[in-house]
C-alpha cells in the first residue's frame, strides 16, 4: 500500500530519528569502551548524568561490579531502585529513564555489588600479609578472619555518590594566570583540597599533566586501580580535575598517568598534597600523598605578625640558629630514621635554648616533605607538604606560633633551584620533562643528581612561587632561605667539560633564572612585608641584595650569605698559629674590600661540619686549650664583624664529633664538660652584647660602621672600631691570632678613655684569666716608635697600652 505523503514525511521522520538514536548509541558505546580502557581525556562527557534523545542517561564506571542499579532521591526506603546495565565488553554501566521520570530521581546514588574476583584476590592479599607478619597460628587465623569480614562488609555492597554529576571547579583566570606564571596562590584550588559541594563532602582533584593521554585519581578508594575514577582535561589548558564524592581527610591516593603515547607510567604524588607518607625502615616505598586539611588551626601569633609588617628586620641584629628537626635530639632510638621528636615538642625545646641564648630567630633545613632521609630536605618531593617524620601539618604551625609567642622568628630553607629525579615525583610527570628542562645541556644538576626547574615555562614559575607564599601565608614563616642560588644564576654552573647552553647574548648568565628570581623577590616583598628572603649564594654576582626594580640583574633579597668571610676566615684559623701571619691581609683584611658590596649574613652553618670536615672545635690546631681558645676566638671575630650571625646547632656547645643526621646532638657535652659549658657561655654573652649594643648592628651594612686602625702582620694582631650611628658610641676590637700574649701593646685610637667590657681569655669561657685590663683606660700620646715605624696608624695623636690574650679578642668601650 502506498503512504500518502503526510504518512511519508513521518515514516522518514521516524526513520531519521531511530538512525540519530542508533548512531548516539553506537557513539556513547564507544566512548564508554574508552573510558573502560582509560583512554578517553573527557570522562565527564560521558559518565554521569546527560540528557540523550528525550531521555535522561546515567552511566558509571564499575571496575569491580558485577551489577549496579540507581538509588533515587535521599529516602532511600521508599523509592524503587532503577537497574543499570553493563555496556558489552566495558566496566560502564548506564541506565536509562524517561526525562519526566529522571526529574523526580533527586539526590541519586548508585549502588553495586562487587564481583567475586575482587573478592578473592583480597583474601588471598589479606593471608598473604598477616603470614609474612609471621603471626602464630591462632593469630594468624584470628587476624585473618576480623580482616576478611571487614573487607567483605565495606566492599560487597557499595552505595556511591556520582563523582561525575559535578564539573572540574577550575576557572578560565585560574588557567591564565597558571599558564602565564602569575598564579601565585594556586595552591588554594589545586592539589587535593576537600570541598563542599551542593552539600556533597568530597575531595576536589586537580593536576598539571600538559602531554598527558589520560589520567586518573588511585588510591585505596578504588584499590589503586589505573582508570577507575578518570579526570577530564580542563579546556586544553594542560589541566585535569574531577571532584570525588565521599573521600575526606587521611585518604591515601596518587595519579595514574597515560603519556602521549598511552602507556601508563609510574604513579605520581601530588605535586601540591598538603601531607604525604615518607619510607620508613620497614617501608621503604611509602610515597603516597595523603589528602588533609590545614584549616582550621588557631594562631596565638597576631600581636607578633603585626608588629613584623611594620618592621624593617635588615636594620635590626639578628642572630640565627641553624637547627636540623631530625638530629637535634632523639628518643629511644634503634635505627636511623626514627626516634624523633615531634615539632610540638622540639617547638618547647629548640625556643627555650634558643631564648635563654639569645638568639633572634631559627631557620629549619628543609622541612618540606623528602623521601630520602639523608638528603636533610634539599631534595624534596612536597612542595606544600611539610614532612610527616616530626608529626603532621598543625604541629609545625605550632611550632611557628610558640616561636613567634616567645619574640622569636623563624624561617625554613626553601629549594627551589633543583628538583628531585625520584620517578614517582615530578621527574618526568606525564611522560615528558614539563617540570624541569628538556634540553640535558641546563636541565641537571650532575653533581646533586638533580633537576634543573624550567624557569622560562609559566606553570613553573607559578608552581615555585606558590610554594614560597604558602610557607608564608599557611604557616607563618618570617622569611625564606633560598638554597644554592649560585646555581641558578649561570648556564655554566657545575658543568666544567661537559655542554652547556648559553644565553641570547652568547654569555653564561641564566637569565630566565635570574628573572624568575626577581619576580619571586617582588611578589613575597609585595605580599609579606617585613619577611626576609635571604640567599645562599657562593657567586661573585652582583646585585644580589640590591632593589629587583633597579637593574636586570638586581635580585632583591634581603640578605645574602657571606662565603667568602666564611672561606677567608676558616681558612685562616685552621692553620698552625706560626703560619697565620702571611694570610692576614689575604683573607682577613681582604674580606672586608666586599664586606658592604651587600647586605650580608656571616654563617658558620651545617655544611662547615659535615662530609668529612670534622666540627669547628676538631678544625682549630694545638692541643686542647688552643683548641678552645681558638674557637672562642673565632666566635668573638665573627659577632664583632660586620653582617648578621648564623650557628648551627652544635656548633655552640663546641661539640666534638661531626654532625650526623642519624643521632641527635651531643648534649651531655654541657653536663660533663666544663669547657664546653665555658664556649656556650661565650656565645650567649656574645648574643647579648651584639642584639643590646647599637655598635655591633647598627651600620651592619655601611663603611662608616667599620674601620681598620691595626693590621700588625709580624705580631699577628688585627684591631678595628665599630661605629653605632651616634658618633661618640664606638667599640675598638682587638684580636691576638697567635698563642702569644701580647703586654703592653701600642694601639692608635681616638682620645678618650675606654673600658674592657669582653675578653675572650676570661675564666667563665675557659680563658686564663690573668690578661684582663684595666677598669679604665685613659689614651695617651702616641709614642715616636710607632708613629715612625706603622705608617697605616689612623690616629697620630693618641693610643692606649693594652693587654691582648692569647688567641684571643678584647673588646674595649669608648668613654669620651
Amino acid at each position: 500500500m502506498l503512504l500518502k505523503p503526510v504518512d511519508l514525511v513521518d515514516h522518514v521522520k521516524t526513520l531519521l530519528a531511530q538512525d540519530r538514536a542508533y548512531k548516539d548509541r553506537y557513539e556513547s558505546l564507544l566512548r564508554a569502551n574508552r573510558v573502560s580502557d582509560f583512554s578517553d581525556a573527557s570522562p565527564h562527557e560521558v559518565l554521569g548524568p546527560h540528557i540523550e534523545n528525550d531521555e535522561l542517561v546515567i552511566r558509571a564506571n564499575l571496575i569491580h561490579a558485577n551489577r549496579a542499579w540507581i538509588t533515587p532521591g535521599n529516602n532511600l526506603e521508599d523509592r524503587k531502585i532503577i537497574p543499570m546495565q553493563r555496556l558489552p565488553h566495558t566496566s560502564v554501566f548506564e541506565a536509562r529513564v524517561a526525562l519526566s521520570e529522571g526529574q523526580n530521581l533527586g539526590h541519586y546514588k548508585i549502588g553495586c555489588s562487587v564481583n567475586s574476583e575482587l573478592i578473592r584476590d583480597e583474601l588471598w592479599r589479606i593471608v598473604d600479609r598477616n603470614y609474612r607478619r609471621g603471626l602464630r597460628a591462632l593469630d594468624f587465623a584470628i587476624e585473618s578472619a576480623l580482616e576478611a569480614r571487614r573487607f567483605i562488609d565495606e566492599k560487597q555492597i557499595q552505595l556511591l555518590e556520582d563523582p561525575y554529576l559535578v564539573s572540574p571547579d577550575i576557572t578560565e583566570q585560574d588557567i591564565w594566570l597558571w599558564n602565564e606564571g602569575t598564579n601565585y596562590r594556586s595552591y588554594e584550588r589545586f592539589g587535593a583540597r576537600i570541598r563542599n559541594v551542593d552539600s556533597i563532602e568530597g575531595v576536589h582533584f586537580t593536576v598539571w599533566a600538559p602531554n598527558a593521554y589520560t589520567v586518573s585519581v588511585v588510591g585505596s578508594f578504588n584499590d589503586w586501580k589505573a582508570g577507575a575514577h578518570p579526570l577530564s582535561r580542563i579546556n586544553n589548558s594542560g589541566l585535569w580535575g574531577l571532584f570525588m564524592p565521599g573521600l575526606g581527610e587521611g585518604t591515601l591516593y596518587k595519579f595514574a598517568i597515560k603519556d602521549r603515547w598511552g602507556n601508563l607510567i609510574d604513579f605520581k604524588a601530588d605535586p601540591f598534597a598538603l601531607s604525604s607518607q615518607f619510607p620508613t625502615k620497614n617501608e621503604p616505598n611509602k610515597t603516597a600523598s595523603i589528602v588533609t586539611n590545614i584549616d582550621g588551626y588557631q594562631w596565638g601569633d597576631s600581636e607578633w605578625m603585626q608588629r613584623r609588617s611594620e618592621s624593617s628586620p635588615v636594620e635590626k641584629p639578628m642572630s640565627t640558629l641553624e637547627v636540623h628537626p631530625g638530629s637535634w635530639k632523639r628518643i629511644n632510638q634503634r635505627y636511623d630514621n626514627e626516634g624523633f621528636l615531634n615539632y610540638r615538642d622540639l617547638a618547647h625545646e629548640v625556643v627555650a635554648y634558643a631564648k635563654d641564648m639569645g638568639y633572634t630567630h631559627i631557620e629549619l633545613m628543609p622541612v618540606m616533605e623528602h623521601p630520602f632521609y639523608g638528603s636533610w630536605g634539599y631534595q624534596p618531593t612536597g612542595y606544600f607538604a611539610p614532612t610527616g617524620r616530626y608529626g603532621r601539618p598543625q604541629d609545625l604551625m605550632y611550632f611557628v606560633d610558640h616561636c613567634h609567642q616567645n619574640n622569636i622568628g623563624v624561617f625554613p630553607d626553601w629549594v627551589a633551584g633543583s628538583f628531585s629525579k625520584n620517578m614517582d615525583a615530578l621527574n618526568m610527570f606525564d611522560g615528558t620533562q614539563i617540570f624541569a628542562y628538556e634540553d640535558e645541556r641546563k636541565g641537571e644538576h650532575k653533581e646533586w643528581g638533580t633537576l634543573v626547574p624550567d624557569y622560562g615555562k609559566g606553570a613553573v614559575k607559578s608552581f615555585l612561587i606558590s610554594s614560597a607564599m604558602f610557607w608564608l601565608d599557611k604557616y607563618h614563616m618570617d622569611g625564606l632561605r633560598v638554597d644554592a642560588v649560585a646555581s641558578m644564576l649561570y648556564l655554566d654552573y657545575d658543568r666544567a667539560g661537559q655542554p652547556c647552553t648559553q644565553n641570547k647574548y652568547g654569555g653564561n648568565e641564566h637569565l630566565e633564572a635570574v628573572d624568575f628570581l626577581r619576580q619571586f623577590n617582588t611578589v613575597v616583598h609585595g605580599n609579606y612585608p617585613g619577611v626576609l628572603t635571604i640567599a645562599e649564594d657562593s657567586s661573585s654576582w652582583q646585585g644580589i641584595t640590591a632593589p629587583a626594580s633597579s637593574s636586570w640583574q638586581a635580585l632583591g633579597f634581603d640578605l645574602k650569605w657571606n662565603m667568602g668571610w666564611m672561606n677567608n676566615t676558616l681558612g685562616h684559623l685552621i692553620r698552625d698559629p706560626i703560619g697565620r701571619r702571611n694570610g692576614i691581609r689575604n683573607e682577613l683584611v681582604n674580606s672586608t674590600s666586599y664586606a658592604f658590596t651587600e647586605r650580608f649574613l656571616l654563617p658558620l652553618s651545617h655544611d662547615e661540619v659535615v662530609h668529612g670536615k670534622g666540627s669547628l672545635i676538631g678544625k682549630m690546631p694545638g692541643d686542647e686549650w688552643q683548641k678552645f681558645a681558638n674557637l672562642r676566638l673565632l666566635y668573638g671575630y665573627m659577632f664583632t664583624y660586620p653582617g648578621k650571625k648564623l650557628l648551627f646547632m652544635g656548633n655552640d656547645i663546641a661539640q666534638k664529633r661531626e654532625w650526623s643526621h642519624d643521632r641527635g646532638l651531643d648534649w651531655q657535652l654541657l653536663e660533663k664538660g666544663e669547657r664546653h659549658r665555658q664556649i656556650n657561655t661565650l656565645v650567649k654573652d656574645l648574643n647579648r652584647l651584639y642584639l643590646t649594643r647599637g655598635e655591633l648592628h647598627e651600620l651592619d651594612h655601611s663603611q662608616s660602621g667599620f674601620q681598620w686602625i691595626e693590621i700588625d702582620d709580624n705580631s699577628s694582631v688585627i684591631g678595628y672600631i665599630r661605629r653605632s650611628k651616634d658618633p661618640d658610641r664606638f667599640f675598638v676590637v682587638v684580636c691576638n691570632l697567635t698563642p702569644v700574649p701580647r703586654e703592653n701593646y701600642e694601639l692608635s685610637v681616638p682620645g678618650g678613655t675606654y673600658r674592657e667590657i669582653l675578653n675572650t681569655d676570661d675564666l667563665k669561657y675557659g680563658g686564663a684569666g690573668n690578661h684582663k685590663n684595666p677598669a679604665d683606660l685613659p689614651t695617651v700620646p702616641l709614642s715616636a716608635h710607632k708613629w715612625n715605624s706603622d705608617y697605616s696608624t689612623q690616629f697620630r695623636d693618641s693610643a692606649i697600652r693594652i693587654t691582648i690574650p692569647p688567641l684571643g679578642i678584647s673588646i674595649f668601650e669608648y668613654k669620651p
